[in-house]
């Protein structure tokens, strides 16, 4: 297997919205783009995966001095051993890899956070600099794509932890700032026993309107001339809104249930927003 059919696989088989979103590249985009997220779906493997908070510190400090092979041109691992020709092509800092691998280490530190400003630092670093990342492939000529990448990436990643507060839940994670759960008289004990309840409702619906303002926020960002390349962060969007459109509908039952959408509706989605780009 090659290194590009491995970071291939990983990408399909985890049936991302995120792998919909790049159908439709050409292959040179889309090769760099299916690395970068069989990248970061390595990095996040290590800490969902592995039991042992000493085992996952160890394998994240291997990746680390895996970036430096990579940067220094000998990769050992198939998804650097893909992003090698990636990095001659495009603007992809190393910093910025490594800051991703930042944001899982806090996964190892952290399983609450105080405010949504200790949560947007997590966010920026697992989902902000992917969009970060993710426009230099694509390709802008305004700066201002950057702060809507930035501003894209902190909306995914909220409605990420919006659907999986049930999940992550019963890992022992709560994502939800622990003085928004004050605020709306929301106990932690709620969210790890699963218990729904009118304030959870309200706590919920408040989230949900944060993460719809980043959306709104970023698109607003987007210049027109950009538009056009920036098609997969719309298409991802598109799919990741009308996820959050069904939690609304179904009532904010993220606690006992993870909501999705089926491959064929997020190809649809995909589809239709590719075309009216």
């Amino acid at each position: 297997m090659s290194p590009e059919e491995y970071c291939q696989q990983k990408a399909a088989s985890s049936g991302s919205s995120f792998y919909y979103s790049f159908l439709f590249l050409p292959p040179n985009r889309r090769r760099a783009i299916t690395a970068l997220y069989a990248y970061c779906r390595e990095v996040d493997d290590v800490v969902d995966e592995c039991q042992d908070p000493y085992i996952a510190a160890t394998k994240l400090a291997w990746w680390r001095l895996e970036l430096d092979h990579l940067y220094a041109g000998k990769p050992e691992h198939p998804v650097t051993q893909a992003l090698l020709p990636v990095l001659s092509e495009f603007n992809l800092p190393q910093e910025q890899l490594l800051e991703i691998i930042d944001g899982m280490e806090m996964d190892l530190q952290h399983s609450r956070y105080p405010d949504f400003k200790a949560l947007s630092l997590y966010c920026y670093r697992v989902a902000s600099v992917v969009g970060l990342l993710a426009a230099e492939i694509f390709g802008f000529t305004h700066r201002q794509t950057q702060k809507y990448a930035h501003d894209l990436g902190m909306a995914f990643q909220l409605t990420n932890i919006i659907r999986d507060v049930g999940e992550d839940a019963r890992r022992g994670r709560i994502y939800l700032p622990l003085d928004e759960l004050k605020r709306f008289d929301v106990p932690v004990a709620d969210i790890l026993n699963s218990r729904y309840t009118e304030n959870f409702k309200k706590l919920m619906a408040f989230q949900i309107e944060r993460a719809e303002h980043y959306y709104t926020q970023a698109m607003s960002q987007l210049p027109k001339g950009d538009r056009k390349t920036q098609r997969p962060g719309l298409v991802m969007a598109a799919i990741y809104r009308t996820v959050l459109d069904e939690i609304k509908h179904d009532g904010y039952q993220v606690l006992s249930q993870r909501t999705s959408l089926t491959p064929l509706r997020k190809l649809w989605i995909a589809w239709r927003t590719w075309i009216k780009g």
